[in-house]
């Protein structure tokens, strides 16, 4: 069993506006970082991102970025962290893609793996589905409205 996911979604503005409004830390706490965004996405860099959620800042480990196409991070599993804790021992991949599409449109996929095969690894990696599943959708929604779908919503 490998414990990996995919999401996607579709948003109708340009690959440069969306991959932008993930690489910068402020568009990116407009949408997703209810705690905020610190540091801007780019090879080798280490950012912290934080969420009203989950208290406290998440370092994120950017493996690889090729601007308007492609992200790679590591960060923390919550699979094997003690009970009531958030920080890991291993770290799970995420890499985003971006794809221009017709009519300016692009296509956002998401894909995250690298939790343990237990029970507590297929929780949190459920858990980080339905998170990312968000994000796309707070995305969409604030590229394309400006509305702030997250404002209010965990806290």
């Amino acid at each position: 069993m490998d414990l990996k996911f995919n999401v996607a979604g579709r948003i109708a503005k340009p690959v440069n506006d969306v991959f932008e409004a993930v690489v910068n830390p402020d568009h990116l706490s407009h949408f997703f970082t209810t705690g905020g965004a610190k540091g801007r996405l780019e090879t080798g860099a280490t950012v912290t991102w934080d969420f009203a959620d989950f208290p406290g800042a998440f370092p994120v480990h950017v493996v690889e970025v090729v601007p308007n196409r492609k992200i790679v991070l590591h960060w923390g599993s919550a699979d094997d962290a003690p009970e009531g804790e958030t920080a890991a021992t291993h770290d799970n991949t995420v890499t985003m893609t971006f794809e221009p599409l017709d009519e300016g449109r692009t296509l956002v996929q998401i894909t995250e793996e690298g939790w343990k095969e237990t029970p507590k690894g297929l929780k949190a990696s459920y858990g980080n589905c339905e998170g990312w599943t968000g994000m796309l959708c707070a995305m969409k929604v604030w590229l394309e409205h400006g509305i702030n779908l997250r404002e209010g919503f965990y806290k």
